[in-house]
């Protein structure tokens, strides 16, 4: 993935980063390929690994890693990862914002929820997780789109297809 993950010695600067507003918002491209199918083809020669990762576990991450410890506060992880990618995206204030006339996607996130990251509770097909076995507290729990409930208890409901293309504005 690009960036690719940081070594425990730069990860409270990252932090300091975010804390300070050095850095703007954490978001993700999304983009699984399975380590046994397609990342071994770089085997050998790295520029033929597929870029790219799964991120379903982000907010939990930044969630457990930022704000339980205390290095960003709640309203500066909403921001992060809501509020600051819609802007720079040129999304704003279609998405990013619960307001009149905003196309916002409603997260329940509960703070006291422990989880255990893997890949076997994945929704997707994907072979591997960088954050196997790691426990964090923090998960969304239910996910409203568009007046629709596509996540409950965790679990996605939602349908195939279901999501809507936003085209962003210009700059």
């Amino acid at each position: 993935m690009s960036p690719p993950l940081r070594a425990k010695e730069t990860q409270e600067r990252l932090w300091r980063g975010l804390a300070f507003n050095d850095l703007q918002a954490i978001s993700t491209d999304h983009c699984p390929f399975c380590m046994k199918e397609q990342k071994s083809l770089g085997e050998g020669d790295f520029s033929k690994i597929p870029n790219g990762a799964r991120h379903r576990d982000r907010m939990s991450l930044v969630y457990d890693g930022g704000v339980r410890t205390g290095r960003i506060s709640l309203n500066r992880f909403v921001e992060l990862t809501s509020t600051s990618p819609a802007k720079i995206f040129g999304l704003f204030p279609k998405k990013g914002t619960i307001a009149p006339g905003s196309d916002a996607d409603i997260v329940i996130f509960d703070p006291m929820k422990k989880v255990r990251l893997s890949a076997k509770t994945l929704h997707m097909k994907v072979d591997y997780n960088p954050y196997e076995g790691r426990e964090v507290t923090g998960a969304t729990d239910t996910v409203i789109s568009r007046g629709r409930v596509i996540v409950d208890g965790g679990t996605f409901t939602g349908r195939a297809g279901g999501g809507s293309f936003i085209k962003r504005a210009s700059r």
